[in-house]
């Protein structure tokens, strides 16, 4: 994504990768601890929330979690956006064809 929200603090992936990575470590060794979140976000100087979602994201692209995989959120947003390109034209076709028609019909009219 070339455009970020004005609030939204970018992190590198590695940095992703390790936090996640951690917090997965962790959970591991002791699953009952539900502070691993909190803590490893403080440790790192992450967004706690920001590491919640990067956690669930990883669960879900390597299959323990319901929900669309990183790749499949890509192919929905190009899909849509392509959608959304072909209905455009598609309007536009359809005002010029319109248009021409109109156009054909008053020379009809004239002879």
């Amino acid at each position: 994504m070339a455009k970020s929200k004005p609030g939204q603090k970018r992190y590198p992936p590695e940095l992703k990768e390790r936090a996640t990575k951690m917090v997965r470590d962790l959970r591991a060794q002791d699953p009952k601890d539900i502070n691993v979140i909190s803590r490893v976000a403080r440790q790192l100087g992450v967004g706690t929330e920001s590491l919640r979602t990067w956690v669930k994201q990883a669960e879900i692209d390597d299959g323990q979690r319901a929900g669309l995989t990183t790749e499949e959120r890509a192919e929905l947003a190009r899909l849509r956006k392509e959608n959304f390109e072909l209905q455009r034209s598609n309007d536009i076709l359809q005002a010029a064809a319109t248009f021409f028609g109109a156009q054909l019909e008053r020379r009809q009219q004239r002879k």
